[in-house]
């Protein structure tokens, strides 16, 4: 049994999703479950169109009318005009419909997750057509009812044993006579309203999946030819791993590494399952293999870089050192406002972190932790991080820049630069 995942920029468009089937058909004679991600760039459209909500902007139809006829386009070069797909396509952007008629809920990141998991809900359908349309039978099934978390909008976290108890129930069954087409990001709670994973979250739930079912291994279909050193949009010299370890692997993930969501190691480890990396264009290509055990060799660091980041300093009001007191009082408001801590350095009389910036969320954490702690902040900076590390490469890094904050530790340099 295999699990597939394919990203946003591999069904971005008809010819994608044309390619999608195609990689697919490969595999046709194996039991394989399929998760989506929304198309092309219609998460950040979905956020966006959030926003306006929330703050009731003039633009929110106009915004939502652009999704709709980008999903639209991309129909009525796949199906004919009488296909029930567009009735299904309708129907669930009829749920964004409601939403935005009525006044927006105080609590944002719940609206969020109502309205940006419509993104997934969306594409899946398009791909389940798809699919039977060319042959290959498949079912469409809502995430929802399987993935099962707590009520932490857009970070939920996963309830493993009821999860794990639904998956199995019903799944092993469907995928003896169909292929399974299923939402990534998204989850279900008791309450029956909508979470969602975390940003890229699609890669975790096919890990969830994978290791609920004991599958034979995960394949995340990318636009890029496996996993990188470092990301092509900013270094023209990259190169590819073929294989890496699973402590490697979440090394750079919880650093940051956007090819990966940071929490699909783990669950895929722990079952020993391999994930591999692989380019959509090039389905023969190798790829990248991650796995219990690795020879890799770094020639090159790997450097992931977290723009759009904050550094926030704090010192007590009555001049007083940074205990252990102080220290849990921070990490309750940062775990309170939903704020991760990128990298951090104290010293007697101060406390500076490194997070990123949603504003939202900056807001109030600045408001909590301005009742206790004088507070100071550089917005607009950037965080590199440098894993296997040499003095030369550091230098070429930095060259030019003011570094604001350093960590070195034996494999790992951090800076928080301008």
């Amino acid at each position: 049994m295999l699990v597939f995942k394919f990203g946003g920029a591999s069904v971005k468009d008809a010819s994608g999703m044309v390619n999608l089937a195609n990689v697919v058909k490969k595999y046709e004679h194996d039991q394989l479950l399929i998760v989506v991600s929304a198309m092309g760039k219609t998460t950040n459209a979905l956020e966006k169109l959030t926003k306006a909500y929330f703050n009731r902007d003039e633009n929110i139809y106009e915004i939502f009318e652009d999704i709709k006829q980008y999903h639209y386009g991309i129909l009525n070069e796949l199906f004919e005009s009488a296909d029930t797909v567009f009735d299904e396509v309708e129907n669930t952007f009829v749920e964004i419909d409601w939403i935005i008629e009525d006044e927006p809920h105080d609590d944002y990141d719940f609206i969020y997750d109502q309205i940006v998991s419509i993104g997934e809900l969306v594409s899946t359908r398009i791909v389940a057509a798809y699919l039977n349309k060319t042959g290959l039978k498949s079912r469409w099934l809502d995430v929802r009812g399987y993935v099962h978390t707590d009520n932490t909008y857009r970070e939920g976290l996963v309830q493993w044993d009821k999860t794990k108890a639904s998956i199995n129930r019903d799944i092993p069954g469907i995928l003896e006579n169909s292929i399974v087409v299923t939402q990534g990001f998204l989850g279900g709670t008791s309450e029956n309203f909508t979470t969602t994973l975390g940003r890229e979250g699609s890669d975790y739930t096919a890990s969830i999946f994978a290791a609920c079912l004991g599958a034979e291994s995960v394949t995340t279909w990318k636009d890029v030819p496996g996993i990188l050193n470092a990301d092509p949009k900013f270094f023209a010299d990259t190169i590819k791993f073929d294989e890496l370890s699973y402590s490697e692997a979440i090394e750079m993930t919880y650093y940051g590494a956007s090819v990966i969501h940071p929490k699909t190691i783990k669950p895929l480890q722990n079952a020993k399952i391999p994930l591999l990396v692989k380019p959509f264009a090039d389905p023969n290509a190798p790829g990248t293999v991650i796995k219990e055990h690795s020879n890799s060799i770094f020639i090159k660091p790997i450097i992931i870089l977290k723009q759009n980041q904050v550094l926030l300093s704090l010192s007590a009001k009555d001049y007083s050192f940074i205990s252990e007191n102080h220290l849990s009082g921070i990490f309750g408001l940062f775990a309170q406002n939903h704020v991760k801590v990128n990298t951090m350095q104290i010293s007697a009389l101060s406390f500076t972190v490194c997070i990123d910036f949603y504003e939202d969320r900056f807001k109030k954490l600045l408001q909590d932790l301005g009742q206790h702690f004088r507070v100071k902040y550089n917005e607009g900076l950037t965080l590199i991080t440098v894993r296997h590390y040499s003095p030369a490469s550091l230098k070429e890094l930095t060259a030019g820049k003011t570094i604001l904050l350093e960590q070195v530790s034996r494999n790992t340099v951090q800076m928080v630069i301008k």
